[in-house]
């Protein structure tokens, strides 16, 4: 997610909460924000390996904007109705679903290989300081120019977006995947990543932990009452602070990626002490060290992610990425599902346990995926699929 993004997800919760007063529409809320990332990938996919990749993301942004505008004239002329906010949820979620894929396909043809691993570091540094610092963006502007304003200031930022992809020069996408229909080259993608034992190992280290790890975050509110016994002040600081972790990380991957050469061992290990750090977190009571284990947690996210994301774009031949990445984009729309999961466990064994057993669960997806996989030990920056 962009800043703009995270501004607008704080934006729609405020508003759906403020018409309806309902919990349970923002739990539908953010479903319906992840559902097309699991229906529209693998479309997205596609459509990157057989079209104009920077005509999409303009489309896509076009789209965006204008119905950024279109409700903020909406919400300042009074006839907004609940039903608008979740149509423009799902229409903002599809857009994201399909850019992001085609977004990921573009890097490698406008970074060289052996900078590969700065570029996704970097960006992973970027997507967490907007993390960290779009929502309170988004509360601030909500009091400065209200809530209408809120969606034309989106609606500017979308355009500054527009802009910049006019600019861009981006490579034509390779003849392969035309020479067949687009079934075909959905298939073609399923069987390449089913079929590679390497990819379909990252791809398992990739999609797993995004169920199992990040969203154990949605029990914060749990340890900061329960747990830890902090006011709502130390929430705040609990959410923010495995973003500092990643964002730090990012920072530091970028900075020494010129030196990694082993990046499936980075990636096996920091799978490994992610799950570690979960555990440190759901057994301590001591606020200090809950915020240095999350602070870890982050920052090991960003490790193996960052890693994974990289190793991918080493391995896989241009004409198949758009829909190699776009199961990879699969993880968000999984997010949902952990959320789900973590909250019912929580309530029958409680969220200490339930965050050491996903920590645990992690831990052994990394062993198991070093023993049975053991090529992904040996990539780097000359990964071969």
């Amino acid at each position: 997610m962009s800043a703009g993004q995270w501004i607008q997800q704080v934006t729609l919760g405020w508003l759906v909460y403020d018409l309806t007063g309902s919990s349970v529409l923002l739990g539908v809320l953010n479903g319906l924000r992840a559902l097309p990332f699991l229906l529209v990938s693998p479309i997205a996919g596609v459509a990157a390996d057989r079209m104009d990749r920077r005509r999409l993301v303009l489309t896509a942004e076009w789209v965006l904007m204008i119905t950024a505008l279109g409700m903020g004239l909406l919400v300042a002329s009074g006839f907004l109705e609940t039903w608008h906010v979740f149509a423009f949820t799902l229409i903002t979620g599809v857009c994201w679903a399909f850019v992001d894929p085609i977004r990921q396909s573009m890097v490698p043809m406008l970074v060289p290989k052996q900078e590969l691993m700065n570029a996704v570091a970097l960006n992973s540094a970027a997507f967490n300081m907007t993390k960290v610092i779009g929502p309170s963006i988004g509360g601030v502007l909500i009091a400065a120019f209200g809530v209408a304003g809120n969606f034309f200031v989106q609606g500017l930022t979308y355009a500054g977006v527009v802009l910049f992809v006019y600019w861009m020069v981006a490579p034509a996408t390779p003849l392969e995947a035309r020479r067949s229909s687009a079934l075909a080259n959905l298939k073609e993608g399923l069987v390449y990543v089913w079929s590679n034992p390497t990819i379909f190992a990252l791809m398992i280290t990739a999609l797993v932990p995004r169920i199992f790890a990040m969203p154990f975050q949605t029990l914060m509110p749990v340890f900061q009452k329960d747990v830890l016994k902090v006011g709502p002040e130390g929430l705040g600081v609990l959410l923010a602070a495995p973003g500092l972790g990643a964002m730090l990380a990012g920072l530091m991957l970028a900075t020494l990626s010129y030196r990694i050469r082993r990046q499936g061992v980075l990636m096996l290990v920091s799978l490994v002490s992610l799950g570690v750090t979960m555990n440190l977190f759901s057994w301590t009571t001591s606020f200090p060290l809950a915020i240095l284990a999350l602070v870890g947690e982050g920052a090991c996210q960003i490790f193996y992610m960052a890693t994974t994301n990289t190793l991918l774009q080493l391995i896989v031949p241009d004409h198949l990425r758009g829909r190699v990445m776009s199961i990879y984009s699969l993880d968000r729309g999984l997010m949902p599902v952990g959320s789900l999961l973590a909250g019912v466990m929580a309530h029958f064994i409680g969220a200490p346990a339930t965050v050491s057993f996903m920590g645990l669960t992690v831990i052994v997806l990394g062993i198991l995926v070093a023993w049975r996989a053991p090529i992904i030990r040996g990539l780097g920056h000359s990964a071969k699929g």
